[in-house]
């Protein structure tokens, strides 16, 4: 019996993944629900567990390529039953394909991109493949997509070389299980040039890696197929970090005349596209305008350190500075509702709710959990909120339903050390509103010089819907708040 392993739901918007580690390789023994690939969406990683226990059958859908929701990943099938089968020579004859021939597909691109280029193959006809080894890479206008190989064998033809458009449903190329090679058309000729300087082309998730950890390609030993690093082997480099690079680097990089050879370039993870993206588009559409004002951090200080003891015993987690900022964005959101809408076409959408997003920064780049009806919590609900969503952000374990529908965004450029900044919206949010670094300074309080611990704060909004009496309205209600926060509690 055979069971198939598809891509689980991602979000209500989210159509598409990247496969980014296969954790089985076919004949593994599986167990019920161990994990068996790791998927990469715009935002967040999801893993996907085995559904019955068995032997690792075929993998479809191999390292680095796009799958759409529930697309066919690979399949599980009962103790002793065959896999794909091994590899065969190549024959020097040419011939028609067989019956044993296997279409290699353009994969799933997603749900807007209909075509892709056809960038670099890394095998030649002829060449025998492994099942799931990458056979080429095609570029879209959003990511590049590696192909796997579907089957064990030979190939056979190339259909699209280097260079072709191609659309969403082409063949590419063809896989001969019994080693049968088809003549290949001229234009194929080109396609097992490789690019410049660089013979082979490592795992994306690897350069996601290699990315993420700082870490450079020399610094890696590669153990991938013809050279490729692969993400364990970056793994590896990250956990040995403190030995010192390879003492060939610098010496190269020193002697040359041309700083070529001392650059390096890495492919832009997903997220950190659709980020730029986000953000640019951002600045397109909105009338984005920032205004500024500090508040007095004394109160708010003093009473975290008279309650954090008895707040964390009491509810097991830390009393920070988040909830109280929560709180007074909250209030002054009720006094100053357009901050909290949005623009739809013509229509402005008022919500009667605060979906509270808290940005968080990540390894991979920054993501924004949201806090569900936060206007309805208490301090504790949303500091637990806050530290569970935080940790799941840090471990790559968001959901989509988890990152969207925030109507408002709080990020804290304070714990970088920031002193100020101009955050961009988060669309289609109508204001974002940014913390920075507490610091003292001498302030004239009743006519006398003192110090006292001071934040800028600054609000970034929607000139389009917020006039400039609102935005600074609010940001004087949220410094009102903080710097009393007894009003908090009297709803002042």
């Amino acid at each position: 019996m055979t069971t198939e392993v598809r891509v689980p739901t991602l979000g209500e918007s989210v159509t598409e993944a990247t496969v980014a580690t296969w954790f089985k390789k076919p004949g593994d023994a599986v167990a019920v629900d161990e994990m068996l690939c790791e998927l990469e969406t715009d935002k967040v990683t999801v893993e996907v567990p085995s559904p019955v226990a068995g032997t690792m059958g075929d993998i479809v859908a191999g390292e680095g390529e796009t799958v759409g929701v529930d697309a066919l990943l690979a399949t599980i099938v009962a103790a002793g039953e065959a896999t794909s089968s091994a590899a065969k020579p190549v024959p020097a004859a040419a011939a028609a394909p067989s019956s044993d021939s296997v279409d290699v597909m353009v994969p799933t691109l997603g749900e807007s991109v209909t075509e892709a280029t056809v960038s670099t193959w890394f095998k030649a006809v002829g060449d025998t493949v492994a099942q799931d080894e990458m056979l080429c890479e095609l570029e879209t206008d959003k990511v590049s997509v590696e192909v796997p190989s579907p089957a064990a064998g030979v190939l056979a033809e190339i259909t699209a070389p280097e260079g072709s458009t191609v659309d969403a449903s082409a063949k590419l190329a063809v896989i001969s299980a019994s080693g049968t090679v088809i003549a290949a058309a001229p234009a194929v000729a080109i396609a097992t040039s490789a690019p410049a300087g660089k013979d082979v082309e490592d795992a994306p998730s690897a350069k996601k890696a290699m990315a993420a950890a700082g870490v450079s390609r020399d610094q890696v030993t590669a153990t991938g197929r013809d050279g490729r690093v692969m993400k364990d082997d970056v793994a590896r480099a990250v956990a040995s970090a403190a030995a010192p690079a390879p003492a060939a680097v610098a010496p190269r990089a020193a002697v040359s005349s041309d700083d070529a050879p001392r650059e390096e370039r890495v492919k832009m993870t997903r997220l950190r596209q659709t980020i730029a993206r986000r953000l640019k588009e951002s600045q397109n559409t909105a009338a984005m305008l920032t205004t500024y004002n500090e508040v007095d951090m004394t109160e708010v200080m003093a009473l975290r350190n008279e309650y954090k003891n008895l707040f964390l015993k009491k509810h097991g987690v830390k009393l920070g500075f988040m909830s109280f900022f929560t709180k007074a964005c909250v209030h002054a959101l009720n006094e100053v509702p357009e901050v909290n809408a949005e623009i739809d076409g013509t229509d402005v959408v008022y919500k009667n709710f605060v979906h509270m997003g808290i940005a968080a920064g990540t390894p991979t780049g920054l993501v924004v959990p949201v806090i569900r009806d936060a206007d309805g919590m208490s301090f504790a609900g949303i500091e637990k909120a806050i530290a569970e969503k935080g940790a799941r952000a840090r471990d790559g374990k968001l959901s989509m339903a988890e990152m969207q529908g925030g109507t408002f965004t709080i990020s804290n450029g304070g714990v970088y050390g920031s002193l100020m900044s101009s955050p961009i919206l988060n669309p289609p949010q109508s204001g974002i509103l940014g913390m920075h670094k507490i610091q003292d300074r001498p302030m004239a309080i009743n006519g006398q010089v003192v110090i006292r611990p001071m934040m800028y704060l600054a609000l970034s909004y929607d000139h389009r819907i917020v006039d400039g009496k609102g935005a600074v309205t609010f940001l004087v209600r949220v410094k009102e708040a903080l710097e009393d926060p007894r009003r908090l509690l009297m709803d002042l």
